[in-house]
């Protein structure tokens, strides 16, 4: 057990000094841009997995949280002067914003089963969504708007490494509060709610608290994802931003934390490499289609996620160990 945790830490290790170290050796501009995509997606999808993979909480409306942090940071970047004073203001009134919609919205869902859940946390995203497009005076509507960002920000190689240091503090400290009592007694909820229920636990209170840290950890996102477009509008508030996530989640493998940003990172890659393809051969036209392939074979050969599959893989594998070590002593 204990030399398969320290493989695992040795591959993250060395993961990162590869992040850290590429943009020194490549100077692709384009490579850099998608890299920072996929680490603030890693990070919505992070936020994602902690409602589906350790809760057990399927949600259809978490873009709304994603979307409250790239309207908060854009709306003050373009009406105020454009410092990290402001930036850092805006992030926090979008966590603060996030967090209170998270905590009303999860007070009053909550209670219900999975499935009314989803969709009523859907129905709030499209409240959100639809008042975006109304408050014209605030948001542009469908228009959207660009706004100036910190002198900091515009630099490519700066900003990549923000966000890649923004992605490993939100792995550790989600990595450390799944391990936390709190995070065991989530995981004990996904498993079996009405147990957990019977010996005491309020059991919505922990759902609250998973939500809000899920809701504020997007908006963090959104903030990002908004600074590095310098430009915002009403689709980040749509159900395919959502939709993303789950995917995300899903196919890097739930409840692994390091799978969610795996996820990203081939969704990313497939979008950016399909899309490339389809300047040059027409038959990448239509790459929505190859990229429902993807997902489709993903699922198929990695029915837990891609983390997931190797997880089980290990475990497996210790087990029979395990078994021929106690053959052997008997």
């Amino acid at each position: 057990m204990k030399i398969l945790k320290v493989r695992s830490h040795a591959v993250l290790g060395m993961t990162l000094a590869i992040l850290i170290v590429y943009p020194l050796f490549n100077d692709s501009r384009s490579m850099l841009i998608l890299l920072t995509q996929i680490f603030i997606f890693g990070i919505f999808a992070m936020s994602y997995d902690l409602l589906l993979g350790y809760t057990g909480i399927v949600s259809f409306g978490h873009a709304m949280f994603f979307g409250i942090g790239a309207y908060s940071t854009g709306i003050f970047l373009d009406r105020m002067e454009p410092t990290m004073f402001w930036l850092a203001v805006s992030i926090l009134v979008a966590s603060v914003i996030a967090g209170a919609v998270s905590y009303i919205v999860g007070l009053l869902t909550l209670r219900l089963k999975s499935h009314f859940y989803a969709m009523l946390t859907l129905a709030f995203a499209g409240l959100f969504l639809v008042g975006a497009e109304k408050w014209r005076s605030l948001t542009f509507g469908n228009d959207g708007f660009t706004f100036r960002t910190p002198d900091l920000m515009k630099d490519r190689l700066v900003f990549y490494f923000i966000c890649l240091g923004v992605m490993v503090m939100i792995f550790l400290l989600l990595k450390r509060f799944t391990h936390s009592p709190a995070g065991s007694v989530l995981q004990a909820i996904r498993e079996n709610e009405q147990r957990v229920e019977s010996i005491g636990y309020q059991v919505l209170h922990y759902k609250i608290l998973a939500s809000v840290i899920a809701g504020v950890t997007a908006s963090l996102a959104g903030s990002l994802y908004g600074l590095s477009l310098r430009f915002v509008n009403t689709s980040v508030f749509t159900m395919d931003v959502t939709l993303d996530a789950l995917l995300m989640t899903i196919i890097g493998g739930v409840g692994t934390l390091v799978g969610p940003i795996v996820g990203a990172g081939l969704i990313e890659f497939a979008h950016h490499f399909l899309t490339e393809l389809a300047k040059t051969y027409p038959i990448f036209e239509r790459w929505i289609i190859f990229f429902g392939i993807l997902y489709i074979l993903a699922v198929m050969f990695f029915p837990a996620g891609i983390v997931g599959s190797f997880k089980k893989i290990k475990k497996s594998k210790r087990a029979k160990e395990e078994r021929k070590q106690q053959n052997i002593a008997s």
